[in-house]
């Protein structure tokens, strides 16, 4: 089987495995994540039949869906490209990418590195930004029914791994605890490029949002 068609395989996966699954997971993020892997692919030495599966399998199972289970997404992705006959050291290779790809508190030190998972990272993490970035925020605290503000509620920004996923703060929290940080966890040139606009947006949200919130506009 060629490459072409294990990425249109990949894909039909990916779809029928997020089905019905939360907004800011679901296949349309996968669909983003995919296309910004592409662009910054552009920019970089890599393997991009490599990056391509990552950037698809990279949520497949997403732990958060799963009590936690950190162990489903990789092993569902390993058997689905054993099926599709893709060498052994490239299913290595994009297991690797889907185990150390999360963000999880910012103190997960990764255990493994390469061009791929630093390309697919900032992918990921791009998605996570911007105004797409806000919109996935506020459709998980509302799934999770989290409020959406609390001044009497202070972010925590040095959160262990566990209590990271444990969080039920609320969304705007969230912005400090992850998103504001991200434009400097950025691997690649193009990925801290297009870090920095969609940085630029979300703290012109905030400022609005708390103007908003004082009663100021």
């Amino acid at each position: 089987m060629n490459t072409t068609q294990i990425i249109e395989n990949t894909k039909k996966f990916v779809q029928q495995q997020l089905q019905g699954a939360e907004g800011g997971h679901d296949w349309f993020h996968i669909e983003r994540v995919y296309k910004n892997a592409l662009l910054i692919a552009k920019g970089e030495e890599c393997n991009l039949f490599v990056v391509e599966l990552g950037a698809l399998l990279h949520d497949v199972a997403d732990s958060k869906f799963h009590n936690g289970d950190e162990t489903v997404g990789p092993k569902l992705a390993w058997q689905f490209l054993e099926s599709q006959s893709v060498p052994e050291d490239v299913i290595l290779h994009v297991v690797n990418i889907i185990e150390n790809i999360s963000f999880k508190g910012g103190n997960f030190e990764k255990k493994f590195h390469s061009p791929e998972l630093a390309i697919v990272q900032d992918a990921d993490r791009l998605d996570a930004i911007g105004a797409i970035g806000i919109a996935r925020t506020f459709n998980y605290g509302g799934f999770k029914n989290r409020p959406m503000y609390d001044p009497a509620i202070a972010p925590n920004l040095h959160m262990t791994k566990e209590e990271y996923k444990a969080s039920n703060a609320p969304t705007i929290n969230h912005f400090y605890e992850k998103l504001l940080l991200l434009k400097d966890k950025m691997n690649t040139t193009t990925g801290k490029q297009i870090a920095q606009q969609r940085h630029k947006y979300m703290e012109g949200f905030l400022a609005q949002f708390y103007a908003e919130w004082d009663g100021e506009l």
